[in-house]
């Protein structure tokens, strides 16, 4: 399991697919999507352009991913 710390309010599911290198182009992501080899919180999830929030749980490959909320300035 690891954590995906947000910069931001949300990130796409394809951006952070290819941010954290489960796919080397934004059409290997979407393939990845499409062929339903990505869970959002337990359910299947085929919306590519997804938008994670802090608390969600992604997962991919066996492999978990917890995203985190932006860091308060």
């Amino acid at each position: 399991m690891q954590e995906f710390q947000l910069k931001t309010e949300y990130i796409e599911l394809l951006k952070l697919l290819k941010r954290l290198g489960f796919a080397e182009t934004g059409g290997h992501a979407k393939v990845l999507v499409e062929e339903g080899e990505i869970s959002l919180n337990g359910q299947p999830e085929f919306r590519k352009r997804a938008k994670l929030r802090d608390g969600d749980e992604v997962e991919i490959m066996g492999e978990k991913i917890i995203i985190r909320g932006a860091a308060e300035k």
